[in-house]
């Protein structure tokens, strides 16, 4: 058996594209969005759920409408 011969750094390369390429996938499917990761509403958004909901009274939803125009 050869250990050493001229293909031995081509052995190396694949290795280090297939773990490049495992830790890409990896990376990618932590940071996918999915059902439950929706990206943040924007704030007139949040602002309509919360009143809708009954959190805030209308002078207050009314007040921080203002705010944000």
């Amino acid at each position: 058996m050869m250990w050493s011969g001229p293909m031995m750094g081509w052995m190396w390369i694949w290795s280090l594209l297939v773990l490049a390429v495992l830790a890409g996938l990896v990376w990618f499917v932590v940071r996918m969005p999915g059902p439950d990761r929706a990206p943040p509403g924007t704030a007139r958004r949040i602002l309509d759920e919360r009143y809708a909901r009954g959190e805030i009274d209308e002078d207050d939803y009314r007040r921080r409408r203002a705010g944000l125009a």
